[in-house]
């Protein structure tokens, strides 16, 4: 019996220690980012879209990394992808328009990876009139933005903070992001002028595309003829451009020169100090590109992720606004633009997707 005895706890220690073995912690979900031709703290897509993961890596334990690609092209992307997959990432967040081919490559060969476009739908790269197809795959979540809105509260809220004078809006190329921007923009100046008592225009001449998103040369000349004719806010929306707009006007602000600029995407008070905490922002037209990423982290964590949609981020969910701290508005300025918000979220109050008039 003693020896029976001997045996049977032997064979339960064996078993103990294979069960012990088998039970190892699940792997954690491992996110990769491949950013754009900037740089992870370009105060734009790179930036917001970094810090959205790492909120996702303090509050959900993830593990992150992000792959600087060493050129712009489709095939740099397409390669970056494929070395985060390599490396166990089986989520990719991408940030902005330019991966669009890349990520209509990648979803089909990377079955197994999940993807996040940020601003833009999987396509195969042809012009729209000569055969493009777009497949946001099971596997791909496509994030929008309705940056009418965003420009909407960021024109009200300048307008509401000068109360009279010209202003100007100097966008990157004129696709529909951009367009939605300077059309929401215009139509909260609008809404400030019929509502509240301001007096603001913007004359054609001051409503300018330059074609690019990296000439930071050109946008300081265009806001410095801008100014030049007695401009007092510029709405900057156009990457490099706009960091040549907020150039100009800091270099304005240190002669003394009154010179405001209205930033884009994220906030981009920093961008715009000229000494101490003096900033030339005015505010910023932001779209919550780190939330979106949060979002979609989150969603994959709790087995929800929305491969195969098109979401649109919108003041209903947060996913648009101007900055919650704005040292340049009054806090007067500020409760009339939460006000405002409200009655957008509420649904009062419509901001149009298409150049015209406020749809109230």
């Amino acid at each position: 019996m003693r020896k029976i005895l001997v045996v049977s706890l032997a064979i339960l220690l064996v078993a103990t220690l294979t069960v012990g073995c088998a039970r190892r912690e699940p792997e954690k979900l491992r996110v990769g980012m491949v950013t754009d031709a900037g740089t992870i703290d370009d105060r734009s897509f790179n930036q917001g879209t970094w810090e959205g993961i790492l909120r996702a890596q303090t509050e959900l334990g993830v593990e992150v990394q992000y792959n600087k690609p060493v050129g712009t092209t489709e095939a740099d992307y397409v390669k970056e992808i494929a070395n985060l997959v390599d490396a166990r990432f089986r989520l990719i967040v991408t940030p902005g328009f330019k991966f669009e081919t890349a990520i209509f490559q990648a979803q089909e060969r990377h079955k197994n990876t999940k993807f996040v476009l940020i601003d833009g739908a999987p396509h195969n790269g042809l012009p729209r009139n000569a055969g493009r197809v777009t497949t946001i795959g099971p596997n791909t979540v496509s994030i929008f933005f309705a940056e009418q809105e965003s420009g909407f509260l960021a024109g009200l809220a300048a307008a509401l903070q000068l109360r009279e004078g010209e202003f100007g809006f100097i966008g990157g190329m004129a696709i529909p992001p951009v367009q939605r921007f300077n059309w929401g923009f215009q139509q909260g100046v609008a809404h400030a002028n019929a509502n509240f008592g301001t007096n603001v225009s913007m004359r054609p001449e001051n409503v300018v595309y330059q074609g690019t998103f990296h000439d930071v040369a050109a946008g300081q000349q265009l806001a410095s003829v801008m100014f030049d004719r007695g401009v007092r806010a510029i709405f900057a929306a156009a990457g490099g451009v706009g960091i040549g707009v907020i150039n100009e006007a800091v270099a304005r602000a240190r002669t003394g020169k009154e010179a405001w600029v209205v930033g884009v995407d994220v906030d981009q008070f920093s961008l715009g100090k000229w000494e101490g905490d003096k900033s030339i922002i005015l505010t910023s037209a932001m779209k919550r590109i780190d939330q979106a990423a949060f979002d979609m982290i989150k969603a994959e964590k709790e087995g929800k992720f929305p491969g195969g949609q098109r979401l649109m981020f919108n003041a209903t969910n947060d996913g648009i606004g101007i900055p919650a701290t704005n040292p340049n508005l009054s806090a007067e300025v500020s409760a009339q633009v939460q006000t405002v918000l409200a009655a957008m979220k509420a649904g009062t109050l419509t901001v149009s997707a298409e150049q015209g008039t406020l749809h109230p």
